[in-house]
């Protein structure tokens, strides 16, 4: 196995923080396109903090792909927009656009969220922000799976030539997004003056964690398709994958850090505190700091997976087309 990494944290911290920000974007457009009522519905308020997170970690990650590729280099400083002159149908020209126009809807949501925004009065807002919620929720979605594609172009590193990589990295953009928004709202979030609207939140509130518990059971689900698509095929992807499962360093992470900490705990803490509400109909209350706790969690695990998948495709080398 070669031990040469090309691709290091920059990289990584591109694939977390993109999908961050994809997750909270499409999970906050589409609770706002839900709790209907003219853009006032009840899950707007918490729909907020979705809003005004997702641009600043595509934003950065992108910054991060960036500096990885060597733009910032003496001499080079835009050599990125040289990306902006090609229209293909390869990931990066793709990929380059998909991020620059979701970058672009992500400002202009979070512009509607913003209160007293200049230029705009509070119903221009509201009818703004419903035309472009629309297209947040694909173009998060897509950008969610494109930083899986991104990695799975690449046949000559049997690791990420996998079909299902796309999906775990959909599903795993939007439970941390999903985390992001709940830590935000158990952060910043004071009770509201009107009951009415302080149930409404707690209401939200119940079904982001309800949300988040499910999709923690479809990444798990998609884990064990990936590493039933391993096993499956004959050669270098079963061998590749294998780095997970054989012990080391990589394989703790995976199953300790990831698998554990960061899906089965969080999803054992939700579920423990949404069945009383679920199957008995009784209130639902979760103290802060455990809803702290589990968004940190289910945010490291997040970051753990990229980070194993994208160094276990390095370690295990590349191999002949």
């Amino acid at each position: 196995m070669s031990e040469e990494f090309t691709w290091g944290l920059p990289v990584i911290g591109y694939l977390f923080l993109a999908g961050v920000g994809a997750g909270a974007l499409t999970v906050s457009a589409s609770m706002f396109l839900r709790g209907g009522e003219g853009g006032r519905g009840m899950h707007v308020d918490t729909a907020r903090y979705g809003a005004l997170l997702a641009p600043f970690p595509i934003i950065i990650g992108s910054g991060l792909l960036v500096l990885e590729l060597g733009s910032f280099q003496a001499g080079n400083w835009f050599r990125f927009l040289n990306l902006y002159k090609v229209l293909n149908l390869s990931p990066m020209s793709i990929g380059t656009w998909l991020i620059t126009f979701t970058i672009g809807v992500s400002l202009v949501y979070a512009y509607t969220y913003v209160r007293n925004a200049p230029g705009l009065t509070i119903e221009q807002r509201y009818k703004l922000r419903n035309v472009v919620s629309w297209l947040a929720v694909p173009l998060g979605i897509a950008t969610a799976v494109y930083t899986g594609i991104l990695l799975g172009a690449m046949p000559s590193r049997p690791f990420w030539n996998s079909p299902i990589l796309a999906l775990l990295f959909l599903i795993s953009a939007l439970s941390t997004g999903v985390a992001a928004i709940l830590l935000l709202r158990a952060l910043f979030h004071r009770a509201a003056k009107e009951p009415e609207s302080e149930r409404h939140i707690v209401h939200t509130g119940y079904l982001l964690t309800a949300s988040d518990a499910m999709l923690i059971g479809f990444e798990l689900m998609a884990v064990f398709l990936f590493a039933m698509y391993a096993q499956l095929t004959i050669g270098n992807v079963r061998e590749a994958v294998s780095v997970l499962f054989t012990g080391g360093s990589l394989a703790s992470l995976f199953w300790i850090v990831f698998i554990v900490l960061g899906l089965i705990v969080p999803a054992l803490i939700e579920i423990y505190y949404v069945v009383p509400k679920l199957l008995y109909h009784r209130e639902f209350v979760i103290p802060k700091g455990v809803e702290i706790g589990v968004a940190v969690l289910v945010l490291v695990g997040g970051f753990t997976l990229r980070y194993v998948v994208v160094v276990a495709g390095q370690i295990t080398g590349p191999i002949g087309i």
